[in-house]
């Protein structure tokens, strides 16, 4: 195993904040083994004893928001208010699954002819959970309230720059009295994540991530027979056609397309317009993305902090350099400030060749593509030619019009006339490369149960289990 240390650095100033020993191998053996022993303890537990562990992490979670909102902001730059409601939206979810969780596992009957039967939703084991930096909190939350009230436990392997983040919540579950073991922090790099994969007491995986990176866990968890989910991100439409409240639609579309400093993969990533439209569109929403405060992430006032990483700004300027010079037109931005730290201007694009990064590719990070679009054929046609499909949002007040985005739009969210956002109580995962399963709601939860089907002949003696 490598002994590389693991490093959290401050993306607002460039500075190393802390450094973590990775784990070693008999580390990692003694988790994994732990995890094994516990799942066999708590695969047992009542609904009722998870639910309270579940309320007591949302309990934990409201009071000590502004503290671990503040480690998030300190280790991936998104501005400290965002981190204050993120940790809140983890509070929701711990709630929501607290009170539904029993019901959403519940037997369910069965039409057998001459029998009773029945489906049980069963607990599989420990779950890996590859999760990203850019929701370090809200990310694992969505895996983990769900599987913990399903009587799995979990294994978070966090992504390598936000070390205390993954510590924070490992240290939250216990506080809240989940036994030792049923939820433990992976320090480890990359190079170790198929081992844990491949290790026969890891009974499936869910990734968070890009699409180079889902296809490699895809493949391991697949040559072991094992479930995976994959979340790989997006490069999502937001269409505005003329029937929608422009003010309303401009006013969104810049808080889409910045929220998390830009780094989301459901953020509005490509702007298609109605050519009825398109130059009062434009106009208003480079004034608007112009008029954004870029700043120390701490301070209220900011609108935008740095992006997380070096090379996620380094990359970013890459795909909007590349798109410029392939024909782009730059109408706002276009590089990194000259300043300690990982920030990069507010930027819009537009004329947007084909084949283009901006196109073709997600960036991730405070930049926006503007197309023009002549009827709703054509924003239909743009907004599903790309290899992802996770979120779109159309801005219509005709119905026949919302009628066919809801149809037509290939993406596994579909929002008309607001935002796209994910929701504890709706399920929440995409297709085509972005990926495939669902987080949240009833769907989430049973992604990594046995839905075991049950028969008994009538006149057999056998006992139903009804928890």
């Amino acid at each position: 195993m490598s002994t590389q240390g693991i490093s959290s650095i401050n993306p607002a100033t460039g500075e190393v904040l802390q450094r973590f020993e990775a784990h070693t191998d008999r580390e990692l053996e003694r988790r994994l083994q732990l995890a094994a022993e516990r799942f066999r303890e708590y695969r047992r537990s009542a609904s009722a004893d998870r639910a309270l562990f579940l309320n007591r992490a949302a309990e934990i979670l409201d009071r000590e928001k502004a503290d671990f909102g503040r480690t998030m902001t300190l280790e991936m730059g998104k501005p400290l208010r965002a981190a204050i409601q993120e940790v809140e939206k983890c509070a929701l979810a711990c709630r929501y699954y607290a009170e539904n969780g029993a019901r959403f596992l519940a037997n369910e009957a069965a039409p057998v002819k001459d029998s009773r039967a029945y489906v049980r939703y069963e607990p599989l084991g420990p779950v890996l959970a590859i999760m990203p930096w850019n929701f370090p909190f809200w990310q694992v939350f969505r895996f983990a309230a769900p599987a913990l009230m399903a009587g799995n436990v979990g294994l978070l392997k966090h992504a390598s720059n936000v070390p205390q983040c993954a510590l924070a919540i490992e240290e939250l579950f216990n506080r809240a009295g989940l036994p030792q073991g049923v939820f433990q922090a992976l320090l480890i790099g990359p190079e170790l994540v198929n081992q844990v994969i491949g290790d026969p007491r890891v009974c499936g995986v869910t990734l968070t991530g890009s699409v180079g990176a889902g296809s490699k866990v895809a493949s391991a968890a697949g040559g072991k027979i094992k479930k995976s989910v994959l979340e790989l991100g997006g490069s999502d439409p937001f269409i505005v056609m003329p029937s929608a409240n422009l003010d309303e639609a401009v006013t969104t579309a810049v808080l889409a397309r910045t929220i998390n400093n830009g780094q989301s993969c459901i953020a509005a990533k490509r702007f298609i317009v109605d050519g009825s439209m398109f130059d009062q569109f434009t106009k208003r929403f480079v004034e608007r993305m112009s008029a954004l405060k870029i700043g120390d992430p701490m301070k209220p006032e900011t609108d935008i902090g740095p992006l997380a990483t070096e090379e996620v700004a380094a990359g970013l300027q890459d795909q909007v350099d590349k798109t410029v010079q392939m024909g782009a037109k730059l109408l706002l931005g276009g590089k990194r400030l000259n300043r300690p730290g990982f920030f990069f201007e507010p930027t819009v694009l537009s004329n947007i060749p084909p084949g283009s990064p901006a196109e073709r590719e997600e960036l991730f990070g405070p930049v926006a593509s503007l197309f023009r679009a002549e009827g709703i054929g054509e924003a239909i046609r743009i907004a599903n030619d790309t290899n992802f499909g996770l979120g779109a949002s159309a801005w219509t007040n005709d119905e026949h019009e919302q009628d066919r985005f809801v149809e037509e739009l290939e993406a596994g969210l579909v929002f008309i006339n607001g935002m796209v956002s994910s929701d504890p109580v709706v399920p929440f995962g995409g297709i085509k490369q972005s990926g495939y399963g669902r987080e949240l709601g009833l769907h989430g939860i049973r992604e990594f149960v046995n839905i075991k089907t049950v028969v008994i002949k009538r006149g057999a003696s056998a006992r139903a289990e009804t928890e």
